[in-house]
């Protein structure tokens, strides 16, 4: 399935303006402090931003973290084209996560930040990252937690005034994948449950070293609120022995 077929191409001028140039509210308030925290006086050489959009995180790896080397690969044009404008000296490649463009053993930190949920074969772009990634090297997971994703935009119940009430989750074990529209943003979202992730990862001889399920902590209080009821995000570090 191509970027035209899962709706990014159409959906990039509405997803760029929604990022702005911090993020949105789980990458801004919950994602970026947590790994922060993470890489706070950790060395990486060269990283690699898998599906890696308007280039937001490349650049945040270069100037907060201190990378020299970054790469980010997306399938999206026009989200490159963003990614090369705000970045002219950064290196963005059109390319998909199911055949990463580069040698084996080619990154001492690769990263999926809320990307895994876009890709259709992610047993193939599990292996693909964990061959390009270096011995003792670590795989950043950023992710949806899949009883969100089990019903995606609809997981919300709410009562008649509009209060959230309870998130209802449904067809968990099933992988499916589903629309979810927001903001001028249509795109295909792919479930799958928790086990499956890991048991992938697992097989690509890979070991998860940390994992967390971060709390909002900024952002405007009813967002908050919500967010810290049921926390939608979960981070991982895995590394390769």
């Amino acid at each position: 399935m191509n970027d035209e077929e899962n709706g990014w191409s159409q959906s990039a001028p509405a997803w760029i303006e929604s990022q702005g140039s911090e993020g949105d509210f789980s990458r801004e308030f919950v994602l970026d402090p947590a790994i922060d925290t993470l890489m706070a006086g950790r060395r990486f050489d060269q990283a690699l931003d898998v599906g890696c959009g308007e280039g937001r995180f490349c650049r945040r790896m270069r100037t907060r973290y201190g990378i020299a080397s970054v790469t980010g690969i997306d399938p999206t044009e026009p989200l490159l084209a963003a990614a090369r404008t705000r970045d002219p000296q950064g290196t963005y490649l059109k390319a998909d996560a199911e055949a990463l463009p580069f040698p084996d053993q080619s990154f001492d930190l690769v990263v999926s930040y809320l990307s895994l949920i876009d890709i259709p074969d992610l047993p193939q772009a599990i292996s693909e990252m964990a061959r390009v990634l270096r011995p003792k090297g670590t795989l950043l997971i950023a992710n949806l937690n899949s009883f969100i994703t089990a019903c995606g935009g609809t997981a919300w119940v709410k009562d008649g005034a509009g209060r959230k009430q309870f998130v209802r989750v449904d067809r968990y074990l099933e992988d499916h994948a589903d629309w979810q529209a927001w903001r001028g943003i249509r795109i295909l979202n792919h479930h799958r449950p928790m086990s499956r992730y890991m048991t992938l990862l697992l097989a690509a001889g890979l070991q998860l070293v940390r994992f967390e399920e971060p709390p909002a902590i900024g952002g405007p209080p009813p967002a908050r609120e919500a967010y810290n009821r049921v926390p939608y995000a979960h981070l991982m570090e895995w590394t390769k022995p």
